[in-house]
């Protein structure tokens, strides 16, 4: 088994992102991550059990003695949740998952509060963490920040997991996980989700959650992926080269009405001003016509459905909200169970849980 004490910092980082998969699961027998970093962690068997564990999760946790037996699951551990980026539904959705399996945790969420302010790195930062805690689940605004940890940390002599909650304009993992399994469940009574048309529209350049769906969708068969963005914001190079290795079909547009027509799912995104190089830059962008309103909502399928990683702006009418195709809200609450499902799965518990009485 490949393993993270067993390669150079300068070796890992140089790999691509499947040479570096080996280096991040639990062990040769068995590819659940350790690490969890990016998408491309996950196959189609992968995501299969975590949607599997998070069904069962979900269903032991109705009664309360199921949610009690839940609460013991992983009441001996201790998670830091690390959150030096703005954030309020994937921190709380981290934290809810948590408390289901039982963890106690801590948090930073201002660097001002913490050693940072004081100019402590954040590397330094972080190995203090490891001393306290059994898990850092980390959302920072430095790409390849999570990344550059786990090979820290794996190489200290306390190595314990980290969950990339967030890098960057890079990737967005668990988000995706999320996504994937909202769309699992929409479409499980419906034929599931191979063969499926999927529409991304927004800021499809700088949105980390597009990317990281992207890559998963591509574990399904047959699974098309339509692009709608102005052209100063379309997807990036990066993410057509790994479609185009895939064999994946997809589109390129800039006409959301004609995507929704024909998509069984509609992903909107914000703009991601908060990464722009000069201030104002994404206002001088003409996005009047990448928003969702009732017109695109009378072209949908009735059984299509709408998502969105939230926060929203003015993305998506909220005309929408009451429609039984809007499934951000249900989004949100799917990423508590997947989450909790992944952690659990981290810490081998999988079948622990699988396999419970309740």
């Amino acid at each position: 088994m490949a393993n993270l004490t067993e390669i150079s910092w300068k070796e890992f980082s140089s790999l691509s992102l499947e040479g570096k998969r080996p280096y991040l699961m639990q062990s040769a027998e068995d590819p659940m991550p350790y690490h969890t970093l990016f998408a491309q962690q996950f196959d189609r068997a992968l995501l299969d059990r975590l949607c599997a564990l998070s069904n069962r999760i979900r269903f032991i946790n109705k009664s309360k003695e199921g949610a009690l037996y839940l609460k013991n699951v992983l009441a001996h551990k201790r998670a830091m949740l690390y959150f030096s980026q703005p954030s309020s539904r994937t921190f709380l959705s981290h934290l809810a998952a948590c408390q289901i399996l039982g963890i106690t945790t801590g948090s930073v969420r201002d660097a001002a509060t913490a050693s940072e302010f004081k100019g402590e790195s954040r590397e330094d930062s972080i190995r203090t963490f490891s001393s306290y805690f059994d898990m850092i689940i980390m959302r920072s605004p430095e790409q390849g920040l999570a990344e550059k940890m786990s090979w820290e940390l794996s190489n200290s002599s306390r190595p314990i997991p980290i969950l990339n909650a967030g890098s960057g304009k890079d990737q967005h993992p668990t988000q995706a996980l999320l996504d994937i399994y909202t769309l699992v469940r929409s479409f499980e009574e419906k034929g599931g989700l191979d063969g499926r048309v999927v529409t991304f529209c927004g800021d499809l350049l700088r949105g980390r959650t597009v990317r990281s769906l992207s890559y998963l969708l591509t574990n399904f068969k047959d699974v098309k992926q339509i692009f709608v963005a102005p052209k100063e914001l379309q997807v990036s190079d990066d993410v057509k080269s790994f479609l185009d290795a895939k064999g994946v079909k997809y589109e390129l547009s800039d006409d959301l009405k004609a995507a929704s027509s024909v998509s069984d799912a509609v992903y909107m995104t914000r703009i991601q001003d908060e990464w722009d190089t000069n201030k104002g830059e994404s206002a001088k962008i003409d996005t009047s016509r990448f928003k969702f309103g009732a017109e695109e909502l009378a072209l949908l399928g009735k059984d299509a459905v709408i998502m969105h990683p939230l926060p929203r702006r003015d993305e998506i009418a909220t005309c929408c909200d009451h429609d039984p195709r809007a499934m951000y809200w249900r989004q949100m609450r799917n990423g508590m169970w997947i989450r909790a499902a992944l952690i659990a799965a981290t810490f081998g518990h999988e079948r622990t849980i699988m396999e419970c009485g309740y």
